[in-house]
């Protein structure tokens, strides 16, 4: 029997590689994971989030970053959310200044291959960061938003967003992202969800 052995790396080394690499890659338990490509729906909802929350966020002391930003997280996960959103000064992780260490608020648009992910065990490693307050999924194929907000004690509530008039309350920040803002120009095969409701239920 044949065992592979799994090449792992120091984190100065993925670092180092990272800021020459033109793939993005995650790095976790000295292992290096590449990052895959988005649709064009997942490329247009990252970019109308992005401009959307700068347009607004100009005048209220925070900044929005879009998927070039590296966060790392106290599991040690380094990654890069599709959005993310810092009030006050930022804090790096170095004189670098391309690993953020205190997001409020992080976005990551759905994939059918990373989804699970998304929700399960990348969002166990983004709760970790003591700074974030809100977690944000977008589904790319049909208006559908999960909104987690974590109150002073802790506790992770969900927000469920259809409605394709509604719009989602940035409790950290203080402003709202309309859903016609969010996907614009974006064209749904089918929509399943398309009930006009939103729900909320605390985990």
């Amino acid at each position: 029997m044949i065992t592979l052995e799994i090449q792992r790396y120091a984190v100065e080394e993925y670092l180092e590689r990272e800021r020459h690499s033109d793939v993005r890659h995650e790095f976790l338990g000295g292992e290096i994971r590449a990052m895959t490509g988005g649709s064009s729906n997942h490329s247009l909802i990252s970019v109308n989030v992005v401009a959307d929350l700068r347009s607004q966020l100009k005048s209220c002391g925070c900044r929005v970053y879009n998927n070039d930003m590296r966060i790392k997280c106290r599991t040690g996960l380094y990654t890069y959310p599709d959005a993310s959103v810092v009030c006050g000064p930022p804090e790096f992780e170095n004189d670098r200044n391309d690993t953020l260490l205190n997001p409020v608020a992080i976005f990551e648009v759905l994939s059918p291959s990373t989804q699970a992910y998304d929700r399960g065990d990348k969002f166990s490693h983004y709760r970790t960061i003591p700074s974030l307050k809100e977690y944000v999924l977008i589904s790319q194929d049909w208006p559908l938003v999960e909104h987690h907000i974590r109150d002073d004690s802790g506790k992770w509530t969900l927000f469920t967003t259809t409605d394709r008039a509604g719009s989602v309350q940035l409790a950290a920040t203080r402003v709202e992202l309309p859903m016609p803002e969010i996907y614009y120009g974006i064209e749904f095969a089918a929509d399943p969800h398309d009930h006009g409701t939103n729900g909320a239920h605390k985990s």
